[in-house]
């Protein structure tokens, strides 16, 4: 594995420079939008050419050029933001207080603060543009204002509380991103040029600002009319401000109800969620863009560059994501590329680029394997471990040796039959820390039962009880130690050592009293709780969200199935050494393995349900539908080696289960 320095290299020369890139343009496109946001506020319908005429002359003075400057560094400020949190694995909480635990992170506090005070920034220059009435915070007050004298100044309530909705409008834009996964940097089946991205997503891009811009105004005003007098009096004792007693506070129902203030606001929010959001877009439009890596490299200080070397980083998650799109793409479109993976080392003869390419497509497979099995266990014992039926201590010798045959070590993509997958998890890949405790406990762990332990334990040669039936239960817990040599050799077991034999002497420890009133203490909390409406409320499940959790990084799952596959096919007619023939085997069990695991997953409830995709945020809802995406990938994938290889898939070596669930593929019937 490379360093963490030549990891970094493509973070230093490429995302940072593609983050510039996406700023620029956002600062290029603000004086558009800066004009039509003039116009929009001071236009009138009596007066047309005058308000056109005003606008010109407003965008052309010292005051707008002073405010377009500090909107410039708003969205540098933003592209930062955008740079600093984006994330190509959506984060997704699966209860209401694993979301507010989100919403309260220190991190994300961090970042709705900057929002509000660029939200108040933004709001500034948007009352600087209005003018009039919203033009400065404090107005000389009149003896019609209610003040002792004519030198004191009073509150400009119309500029405060526009000041008051940028803050607002920031912070519920920076709460919604959490929510929405707005950080969330999904990337195009179709691959697109920029421009005509841009193009296509700015009609929605402008209503979704408009729409949301309307609802944070509608609900700031339900909060300033409640709670809008604690900021007022604030704002008037620290800058030694008074109240116009003459006029209608606005937080009253009769000072809400100003059309004309209404407007304004929901104008200004509108254009400071589409500067915000056209900036969002432009990133994610630049970042997402194709990334061709080379092949292999001449150079040895170039090799941490290359496609093999890449493609099995970890980190950073951006850099494996565009690696996996470039194999698929290069798989597919590429004949020249395709031959450099082909292709065996000089000198030596080896097919190092397809090993490490197959490898790692073959270990994401089966990673995303591993975690259907386990959280498929998880859900049937409804989290809990699993209990043993009581007739599982009467098995007998021939049923204790198959188990014992399906959790003996052997390769990973040469079992038998899918369905031992279920029944145990994959021996030769990482334990899931779900499925391990109920697979093959550790007798040495800390959690380990007494009895557990007296079972594992080698008996003593010096005892007097070495060699000797003890107890029939012994027999029926341990009944391969008792079978005869011959059953064992039949069994695929060598004989078992008279060495094995637990001691009956220790019995079962009895816990403390201490950790029994501590065990009833806990059960009484949990029953206490669990009659709490509210507390149900927020730590229920949400429907959907642990599936959706669970293949929030598909999209490297489904590069990984169109580059392992598309390499497959060509490999019928271009692969001149037959060094993808041989891997064959592995590639079929694998993706066999896993289309069970993806078919039995959405027999569960709340999996096979589509969600609802919401036209009011710019969060993408892609990361929702991925399972389906991943399914129906998986499936086409299968498809296109049956459709090349034909008949020739006959002579590939693999288990009876799977080679009758690929004949349903050969003849079209899944």
């Amino acid at each position: 594995m490379f360093s963490a320095e030549q990891s970094c290299w493509f973070v230093r020369k490429v995302i940072c420079w593609r983050a510039v890139a996406s700023i620029a343009w956002a600062v290029l496109l603000l004086p558009p939008i800066t004009a039509v946001f003039v116009l929009l506020s001071r236009f009138s319908l009596l007066h047309p050419i005058q308000s056109v005429s005003e606008c010109m002359s407003f965008l052309t003075s010292a005051s707008a050029i002073f405010s377009f400057i500090l909107l410039c560094g708003v969205i540098i400020m933003v592209g930062f933001l955008n740079l600093e949190y984006y994330t190509v694995i959506p984060t997704i909480a699966c209860s209401k207080i694993a979301l507010l635990g989100q919403l309260l992170h220190p991190r994300q506090f961090v970042n709705s603060l900057a929002h509000c005070i660029m939200g108040i920034i933004v709001a500034w220059c948007c009352a600087i543009a209005i003018g009039g009435r919203y033009e400065t915070i404090a107005y000389p007050c009149t003896p019609d204002d209610g003040a002792d004298s004519s030198h004191q100044m009073c509150l400009n309530e119309h500029h405060f509380i526009l000041l008051l909705t940028g803050a607002f409008v920031g912070l519920s834009h920076s709460m919604l991103g959490v929510i929405y996964n707005m950080n969330y940097v999904p990337f195009l089946t179709v691959q697109q040029y920029k421009y005509l991205r841009f193009k296509g997503s700015l009609p929605s891009l402008v209503k979704c600002s408009a729409t949301q811009a309307l609802y944070s105004v509608r609900n700031y005003i339900v909060v300033y009319f409640f709670l809008g007098y604690i900021p007022k009096a604030w704002i008037c004792k620290t800058l030694n401000l008074h109240l116009n007693s003459s006029a209608h506070p606005l937080d009253s129902i009769a000072g809400l109800l100003d059309l004309n203030l209404l407007y304004q606001l929901w104008v200004s929010a509108g254009f400071l969620l589409l500067t915000w959001h056209v900036t969002l877009l432009l990133f994610r439009i630049f970042v997402t863009e194709v990334y061709s890596f080379p092949v292999q490299s001449s150079f040895t200080e170039d090799a941490h560059q290359c496609l093999p070397k890449v493609i099995t980083g970890k980190q950073p998650m951006i850099l494996k994501f565009l690696a996996l799109q470039d194999l698929a793409l290069l798989a597919q479109h590429s004949p020249l590329r395709r031959s450099e993976v082909f292709s065996l080392s000089q000198p030596g003869g080896h097919p190092h680029n397809w090993n490490a390419i197959s490898k790692e497509c073959l270990s994401l497979l089966n990673d995303l394997t591993q975690r259907l099995i386990a959280y498929h266990d998880t859900v049937a014992t409804n989290g809990r471990a699993k209990a043993l039926p009581a007739g599982s201590e009467r098995k007998t010798s021939s049923e204790t040796s198959s188990t014992e045959d399906l959790m003996s070590p052997r390769p990973t993509f040469l079992m038998k039959t899918p369905a031992s997958v279920f029944a145990r998890s994959i021996v030769g890949a990482s334990q899931s820390p779900l499925t391990a405790p109920f697979t093959s406990p550790d007798p040495d762990s800390p959690f380990a039962s007494p009895a557990l332990r007296r079972l594992t334990a080698p008996a003593d040669p010096c005892s007097p009880w070495f060699g000797t039936v003890q107890s029939p239960h012994v027999m029926r817990r341990l009944p391969k130690l008792w079978s005869t040599p011959t059953d064992s050799q039949v069994n695929g077991s060598p004989p078992a050592s008279p060495a094995s034999v637990p001691s009956p002497k220790q019995e079962p420890s009895k816990p403390s009293l201490l950790a029994q009133f501590l065990q009833n203490r806990k059960e009484q909390v949990k029953h206490f709780l669990a009659k709490r409406v509210l507390i149900m409320y927020l730590f229920n499940k949400l429907p959907e969200a642990s599936s959706q959790a669970l293949f929030a990084d598909s999209q490297a799952h489904i590069w990984a199935l169109e580059g392992l596959t598309y390499l497959v096919q060509a490999s019928f007619s271009e692969d001149q050494f037959g060094v993808v023939q041989t891997a064959l085997p592995s590639i079929l069990g694998c993706m066999l393995v896993l289309q069970e695991a993806v078919d039995r997953h959405f027999k569960l409830p709340h999996a096979s349900s589509k969600p609802v995709r919401s036209a009011s945020s710019l969060g993408d809802s892609t990361h929702k539908t991925l399972r389906f995406a991943l399914r129906a990938t998986l499936k086409t994938a299968i498809y296109r080696i049956t459709t090349t290889f034909g008949s020739h898939l006959s002579a590939v070596q693999m288990s009876a289960e799977h080679r009758k669930r690929l004949q349903q593929f050969l003849e079209n019937k899944e």
